[in-house]
């Protein structure tokens, strides 16, 4: 017997869950793309936009995923033959990098692993080095959905500041806006990429790039940048079909909006601490879980996880099986341990993620917790007992 028929809930680290509200927003016909309501809407969100990146500078539209919006900042502000610094805490940043590499860019990579945040020291010592300032950017992940490592981007931009050098400041926002603290402009980032299919809780299918008037110059001083990629005619459009370098994703744009205004209801203060809230009730039964068990945090220090995404270690072949039983038993679907190979485990199996970004709430998460505690039960798997009723008290003393 299966207990999976009903609502099937899933709990992936994106695309996230789709508020009812945005899904009945895009069901709906082909509006006009030439002239009324649909552009008067985008002319509105725009504001709402720079108010979730905490920011005053510009915004760039993309029909895109977070990989497009990688190709789109890159392509802005670096050009062939230039060199560029990653600071890399898991699959994503060596994504980010190898995006550069196909782009012709030089990328110097510094690895900081896959159970921990970058070093500023190391940075520090990277520009450090480069006297001829031949970096033309310092890229890093604030979130890495792989790792659920928490990056600390001011202290970049303070390493930048403190050394004199003149790289820009490229952070990928697409696992965190909406969910975990960001602020663009009081935290010195130039150039900051999103996607739509997460914290800002509308289907994959569009992309963001956030830039200040500092980024804006080193645009302007590209020998070449392609016109799809371009980023000055969709931040400063002349005529509507410029914000998207052609035809508008319309049905994508009502949900937008309806979630832009869901945002603006809760307020950024709200979603960070509902968000750190529902993280750390997750985090309370892991640690009730693993004390008894192979199961643990792959961040240790929670001052240096994200609010949106927790990566496990559970060991092979643990975690593919109580992926397969959450899902085909209890209708729960849970992260693969992506970039998570080892050399006993080249699959991850002994890894999984649990997403809890964007439109969830204490009865999704006590929810969740309650099936994977289920899980563990039926599989055998080793592990305390009262997982779910330490996550309880989290969110009871909240």
């Amino acid at each position: 017997m299966s207990l999976a028929h009903g609502r099937p809930y899933l709990a992936i680290p994106g695309p996230s869950v789709m508020p009812d509200a945005v899904l009945r927003a895009m069901h709906r016909a082909s509006p006009n793309i030439y002239e009324g309501e649909l552009v008067e809407m985008v002319r509105g969100m725009v504001p709402d936009l720079k108010y979730v990146a905490q920011t005053e500078g510009h915004v760039a539209i993309y029909i895109a995923n977070g990989h497009g919006a990688w190709e789109a900042a890159l392509s802005n502000v670096v050009a062939e033959g230039d060199r560029i610094l990653v600071a890399a805490t898991g699959r994503f940043g060596h994504g980010w990098a190898d995006m550069a590499t196909g782009l012709g860019i030089e990328p110097q990579v510094i690895d900081f692993g896959r159970k921990g945040p970058l070093d500023p020291a190391r940075v520090a010592e990277a520009l450090a080095a480069d006297t001829e300032h031949a970096l033309k950017a310092v890229l890093v992940t604030h979130v890495d959905t792989a790792t659920s490592v928490r990056n600390d981007v001011a202290a970049v931009r303070r390493v930048l500041d403190e050394t004199g050098h003149p790289a820009l400041l490229m952070v990928d926002c697409i696992a965190s806006l909406g969910c975990d603290r960001f602020e663009m402009d009081a935290w010195g980032a130039d150039v900051m990429v999103a996607g739509s299919q997460k914290g800002l809780m509308v289907p994959p299918g569009m992309a963001f790039v956030f830039f200040n008037d500092r980024a804006a110059e080193r645009r302007a001083a590209m020998k070449r940048v392609s016109r799809y990629w371009d980023w000055t005619p969709r931040a400063n459009p002349e005529f509507f079909y410029q914000y998207f370098g052609g035809t508008a994703p319309a049905h994508h744009l009502y949900g937008l909006r309806v979630a832009l205004d869901m945002i603006r209801e809760e307020g950024l203060e709200a979603i960070w601490k509902r968000h750190e809230t529902l993280a750390r009730a997750v985090w309370a039964a892991v640690d009730v879980w693993g004390s008894e068990g192979p199961m643990s945090m792959n961040i240790a220090d929670p001052a240096l996880r994200s609010h949106a995404v927790s990566a496990l270690r559970i060991g092979a072949p643990y975690g593919a099986q109580l992926r397969e039983w959450t899902d085909s038993r209890a209708g729960l679907t849970l992260g693969i341990g992506l970039g998570m190979s080892e050399p006993d485990d080249p699959a991850g199996t002994g890894f999984f993620r649990i997403g809890h970004m964007g439109h969830v709430n204490a009865h999704m998460i006590l929810g969740a917790l309650g099936v994977i505690e289920a899980g563990l039960q039926a599989l055998g798997v080793p592990h305390g007992r009262g997982g779910v009723a330490a996550a309880a008290e989290v969110i009871g003393g909240a």
